[in-house]
């Protein structure tokens, strides 16, 4: 006997609900980045900043890297946050399965979770980090009653801005009272009470280091020259470990694409920079200069090692301004991924810390 059409059309509309309906159920997992189901592909949720200091997240995620090296069997999903921080917070209620973040919200979050939340597969980034000052202060002790912005209170730059006060003498409370007022502050906004005098000043990442620079403001003081060598971890990958432990082969196809997206950084800069000021506009919605990404990028290296020791001196200046506690930091790397991707492509290994 032959169907109808109606009756074809009727079986091909059933199955094909049950299959969106399936796959929606595949999809939800139990909140910590879990497996998806054979229904679809797993999704790995990750974290960035739109700074230029987060270049390797912004050029894998714009030119398609992390996608072609994740594959059918896994769907990236993005996420874009201020400050470390808040990206940690992500990560421990399971809305991140990984993120570029900076050293000392990795710190924290290794530290609040005894061990257990998070492991550093990677470095991203070195420098671009900068004190900038309204013209008239030309030390230290100028900026006695000033008000002096970072993104966010116990983020790596606020960190870095109390631990070189303290150097100079100067008290910084976390309430914002003492020598020198600290004022938590998105970077986009630092722009705006820059330029209407709200602030006198602001230790920030590129793009927003240039963008005061070129509102008139002068750099007091170059992060670089406040570590051995001029190098220091500004940003590196972690992964969430419950991720890690149910997707070793997703975690090792992203450290992949964050090398792969290294390489194209450092062999072809032009078309970096150009993505890198395309994505930001398009995220935040105010389009970057491409000539301020130019500006920025001497200042800043991208590379693949963490600079683990770097990290471990940032802990101790966290300790020293009263925003951790000593803490051990075994376990905190995994590298083995990154040395087996760096292995296969031919180029050296980063030595475990």
């Amino acid at each position: 006997m032959t169907r109808s059409p109606y009756r074809r059309w009727a079986t091909l509309a059933t199955l094909l609900l049950t299959t969106v309906a399936l796959g929606a159920v595949g999809a939800c997992g139990d909140g910590s980045g879990g497996t998806a189901g054979a229904s679809g592909p797993v999704p790995l949720r990750l974290g960035y900043f739109p700074n230029i200091t987060h270049a390797p997240a912004i050029v894998g995620v714009e030119k398609g890297i992390f996608a072609a090296k994740l594959g059918a069997g896994a769907r990236l999903e993005t996420r874009t946050f201020n400050a470390g921080p808040a990206a940690v917070e992500a990560i421990f209620s399971g809305a991140l399965d990984a993120a570029y973040i900076g050293p000392n919200p990795t710190i924290n979050a290794f530290v609040k979770s005894h061990g257990q939340a998070v492991r550093v597969v990677s470095g991203a980034a070195s420098g671009g980090v900068a004190l900038v000052v309204r013209p008239g202060i030309a030390s230290a002790a100028d900026l006695r009653g000033r008000r002096i912005a970072t993104p966010q209170l116990g983020n790596t730059q606020d960190v870095a801005l109390r631990y070189w006060l303290k150097q100079q003498g100067l008290s910084a409370t976390k309430e914002g009272g003492g020598d020198v007022s600290i004022v938590p502050q998105e970077n986009a906004q630092t722009v705006d009470t820059f330029h209407s005098g709200a602030v006198d000043g602001a230790w920030v990442p590129e793009p927003y280091l240039s963008r005061l620079v070129d509102d008139g403001g002068r750099v007091l003081v170059d992060e670089r020259d406040e570590w051995p060598g001029g190098r220091f971890v500004i940003t590196n990958l972690v992964v969430g470990t419950k991720f890690l432990k149910a997707h070793p082969d997703l975690v090792k196809r992203l450290v992949d694409g964050q090398v792969a997206a290294t390489g194209l950084i450092n062999a072809h800069p032009d078309e970096a920079q150009r993505a890198v000021a395309d994505h930001i506009g398009t995220v935040t919605g105010k389009p970057l200069d491409l000539a301020l990404i130019r500006q920025a990028w001497p200042s800043i290296t991208f590379l693949n090692d963490p600079i683990a020791a770097s990290l471990k001196a940032g802990l101790d200046h966290a300790v020293a301004v009263g925003l951790s506690q000593p803490a051990d930091l075994s376990g905190l790397y995994d590298l083995s991924y990154l040395n087996e991707v760096l292995a296969a492509r031919g180029e050296p290994g980063v030595p475990l810390p």
